[in-house]
C-alpha cells in the first residue's frame, strides 16, 4: 500500500519541539524525513525528560520516522551541503530564531535558487516579521500570551501553564496542515513558497472567539477553574475511592439527565435550568447536587450509572487508565514500535485513521547521526571526503 507522502522528501532542520513533531507527523504519512543535527550539539529533546539506560525517551517519540544526520550548518561547507540535500527536496523545516540562516546564506532567496519548488516552513516564536521577531520564543511564552494561561486556573489562582508543550504542539499540527497546504498549491502552481508560522498564534486560535467577546461586548474570559460560563454543572468530582470523574452538560437533555441521576429533578423545574447560562449562574447549588452524590460512590459505580442514564462522564486518567482502557485498545491508540536500542518502546499511535492509506510508526527515534553516510554517501560524497568532513566538525 502506498502511503499519502510517498516520495516527498522533508529535511527537519528544527528542535523542541513544535517543528520536529510536525516533521515527524508528516514522516507518519509516509515522508522519507531527514533530521539534521549539529555534530556536537544534537537536538535537546534527546536530553529532555526520564531516560532509561542513558536513552532519552521524549526523542524516541519526537524523532519517530525519520533517518538521522549530523551537518554544522553554521560551516560554509556544512551550509553547501544543505543547499545539496535540499535540491530535490520538497520541504524544509526550521525554528531557527529569525535572521539565522540568511546570516549563513540559507534564506528562502538562497534555497529557492537551488529549487523553486522548495516548501520553506519556518516556525518561531513571534513570526518573521515585527518588533518581537528576534525574541527567543518557546511554547510557555505562547501560553502566556496567547490569553491560555489568563484563563486557566482556579479564580482567585495564579495564571496556570500547562505541564506539557502545549503550544508546540498545536503548532505542530498546524504547520502539518500549512505544509500540506502548500504541496497542494504547488502542484496547481509548481512552485513553492515560505509558510511564516508563529507559535504565539495557532494556540490562539483554539481558545475560541475571546478577541469576537472583546470586540463587541468588552467581555474578558475570566478564570474559572473546571467550571464553564456556558453551563452546568460542568466540572470534576472525586468519587468514594478517591478516583476522579468529569461531567459535561453542553447539551440540555444532558444536564436534565444528570440532575434526575442525582436525585435532584426538582432543579430541573427550575426557570433558570432551561439555558446554559442561568445553569451557569447557579453553578455553586449544581456542583453541590452532583458532588455529592458521587462522593458517595466508587469511580466505576458513578461511571456505570451515568453511562446507563446517556448522561456525559469520563473518568480521570493517568497514564497508566490509559494504557489499560479497552477504548483506546479499540482504536489502537497506542503502538509497541520496534527499537534498535530499547527494543520496543510504546507511544501515542497517529492521531487519526485513514481507511484506504493509514499512517504507521515504522520505527522510534534513531541515534544520533546514525543516517549521516547514508543520507550523504546518496549524494556522492566517497568515504574519505565523509571522513574528512567529520574530522573538520562539519558532520
Amino acid at each position: 500500500m502506498t502511503a499519502p507522502l510517498d516520495g516527498v522528501k522533508v529535511v527537519d532542520l528544527a528542535t523542541l519541539f513544535a517543528g520536529p513533531l510536525a516533521a515527524a507527523f508528516l514522516g507518519d504519512f509516509g515522508a522519507d524525513v531527514i533530521k539534521v543535527e549539529h555534530p556536537v550539539k544534537p537536538d535537546p529533546s534527546r536530553g529532555h525528560g526520564p531516560a532509561r539506560d542513558g536513552v532519552g525517551l521524549w526523542w524516541k517519540v519526537l524523532g519517530r520516522n525519520k533517518r538521522t544526520v549530523t551537518l554544522n550548518l553554521s560551516d560554509p561547507d556544512g551550509a553547501a551541503l544543505l543547499l545539496r540535500l535540499l535540491a530535490d527536496a520538497d520541504v524544509l523545516v526550521e525554528n531557527f530564531r529569525p535572521g539565522t540562516l540568511e546570516r549563513w546564506g540559507l534564506g528562502p532567496a538562497e534555497l529557492h535558487a537551488v529549487n523553486p519548488r522548495l516548501v520553506v516552513t519556518r516556525i518561531s516564536g513571534f513570526g518573521q516579521v515585527g518588533p518581537y521577531a528576534r525574541r527567543p520564543g518557546f511554547g510557555t511564552l505562547a501560553e502566556a500570551m496567547s490569553g491560555f494561561a489568563a484563563a486557566t486556573g482556579e479564580p482567585d489562582g495564579p495564571p496556570t501553564l500547562p505541564p506539557f508543550g502545549l503550544a508546540d504542539s498545536v503548532t505542530a499540527l498546524a504547520a502539518a496542515y500549512a505544509v500540506m497546504l502548500a504541496l497542494r498549491a504547488r502542484d496547481v502552481t509548481g512552485t513553492g513558497q515560505v509558510v511564516d508560522l508563529a507559535i504565539i498564534e495557532p494556540i490562539m486560535a483554539m481558545l475560541g472567539p475571546q478577541i469576537t467577546w472583546y470586540d463587541q461586548i468588552g467581555y474578558v474570559q475570566p478564570r474559572l477553574g473546571n467550571r464553564s460560563n456556558n453551563n452546568a454543572p460542568r466540572n470534576t468530582y472525586r468519587c468514594a475511592d478517591g478516583r476522579w470523574v468529569a461531567v459535561s452538560t453542553s447539551a440540555q437533555s444532558i444536564a436534565e439527565r444528570v440532575l434526575r441521576l442525582v436525585g435532584r429533578r426538582e432543579l430541573v423545574d427550575e426557570p433558570w435550568f432551561a439555558t446554559g447560562s442561568g445553569r451557569a449562574a447557579h453553578a455553586d447549588e449544581l456542583d453541590a447536587a452532583v458532588s455529592a452524590w458521587v462522593a458517595q460512590r466508587d469511580r466505576d459505580e458513578v461511571v456505570a450509572a451515568f453511562e446507563e442514564a446517556q448522561a456525559a462522564v469520563a473518568p480521570v486518567y493517568d497514564v497508566r487508565d490509559i494504557l489499560a482502557d479497552p477504548q483506546y485498545a479499540a482504536l489502537g491508540t497506542v503502538r509497541t514500535v520496534p527499537d534498535e536500542e530499547l527494543g520496543e518502546v510504546r507511544m501515542q499511535n497517529v492521531p487519526f485513521r485513514l481507511t484506504e492509506t493509514p499512517g504507521e510508526i515504522r520505527h522510534a527515534g534513531r541515534r544520533h547521526g546514525q543516517d549521516t553516510d547514508t543520507v550523504f554517501g546518496a549524494l556522492g560524497l566517497t568515504g574519505e571526503e565523509l571522513a574528512a568532513l567529520r574530522e573538520r566538525g562539519v558532520l
